[in-house]
């Protein structure tokens, strides 16, 4: 089992940023890939930014230039750096600890409200 915790949403004007903090622990050692998704109310939970084990990374075409991905010293931690936050970016933001596409998992979120 792995657990996953985020910390580090919170409230922020448009134009600020914040910066989310992810931790995963117990059996990490197969852990490829570490994401960040997020989902807005009535709306799907969407992928932000991933990164792998290697360090390559993904993002999001509307998080391109504004969010940046890392990970920490030891591969079972990851941030996510976010400027030029919009009011649209309002979510909760959701930690993945991905092993395989059919084994994820997820931590209990962290919201993220931006305020015009």
């Amino acid at each position: 089992q792995v657990q996953v915790v985020e910390s580090g949403g919170g409230l922020v004007q448009a134009g600020g940023s914040l910066r989310l903090s992810c931790a995963a622990s117990g059996s990490i050692f197969s852990i490829n890939v570490m994401g960040w998704y997020r989902q807005a109310p009535g709306k799907q939970r969407e992928l932000v930014a991933r990164i792998t084990s290697g360090g390559s990374t993904v993002y999001a075409d509307s998080m391109k230039g504004r969010f940046t991905i890392s990970r920490g010293n030891t591969k079972n931690r990851v941030y996510l750096q976010m400027n030029s936050l919009k009011p649209e970016d309002t979510a909760v933001y959701y930690c993945a600890a991905i092993k395989s596409p059919d084994l994820v998992y997820w931590g209990q979120g962290t919201q993220v409200t931006v305020s015009s």
